[in-house]
């Protein structure tokens, strides 16, 4: 197993591209390490190598993904992230242990944040709805990605019409937190509920309107028609 992690690794030194590097570093606050290797290659290698591994034992895998989370390289979390997904059907309740625990040790960005929530996160709590008791305890964390991924971990749900009435509970705790990258989770969270849910989602947006910070209100009413983002903005 070992030596697929590092022929992985040669292989994004390989495709790595400096200035691409520096570019992307714009997009986030804080430094993060990237080898500056395009996505599209990412996504590519990440799918050359799970077929290397697509036959181990689902604990194997995320031993491997341990593995690529532990480097703190951006691009080796997004292959992580690729294979955890990718053996979403084996998903057992106990596996809520090993995600939760990638979320706290490793995740340190937003993309990092957000590629894990979209996909592994919320695959997970679709098939085990139960489990979005957890969110709402992360909603309460200091640590400022775990707020994040409470929100963000609804997103693909919320577009399927789910966990409305929990949508609004996390949005409640997330309502006043004065970080950005927050505000703009939490705000995406309610854009994605307003697709199947627009009206409950405008009328939470007027009731709060007055204390909800404007990143997370532009974010929450950017899908909805001029007329109703035009109401929600007056003040």
């Amino acid at each position: 197993m070992k030596d697929i992690i590092n022929k992985i690794r040669n292989d994004l030194e390989k495709n790595s591209d400096r200035s691409y590097r520096e570019r992307i570093q714009y997009s986030f606050k804080e430094k993060i390490n990237f080898r500056g290797v395009r996505m599209p290659i990412v996504v590519k290698l990440a799918t050359q190598y799970f077929e290397n591994i697509k036959n181990l034992e689902k604990k194997e895998i995320f031993t491997l993904c341990e593995e690529l989370w532990q480097s703190g390289y951006l691009e080796e979390s997004f292959i992580a992230c690729n294979w955890s997904y990718s053996i979403r059907k084996q998903y057992e309740q106990k596996d809520f242990e090993v995600i939760e625990k990638w979320v706290n040790k490793y995740v340190s960005n937003w993309a990092s944040c957000d590629t894990l929530c979209n996909h592994t996160i919320g695959s997970f709590v679709e098939m085990y709805p139960s489990y979005v008791s957890n969110l709402k305890k992360w909603a309460k964390s200091k640590n400022r990605w775990v707020r994040r991924a409470s929100a963000v971990s609804l997103i693909i749900p919320a577009r399927h019409g789910k966990f409305l009435t929990d949508i609004f509970e996390i949005a409640n705790v997330l309502l006043l937190d004065q970080d950005d990258l927050v505000q703009k989770g939490y705000g995406w969270m309610l854009k994605a509920a307003s697709q199947t849910h627009q009206s409950q989602v405008f009328d939470y947006v007027v009731r709060n309107k007055m204390v909800m910070p404007r990143t997370a209100l532009r974010y929450a009413i950017e899908k909805m028609p001029k007329s109703l983002k035009e109401r929600a903005m007056i003040t």
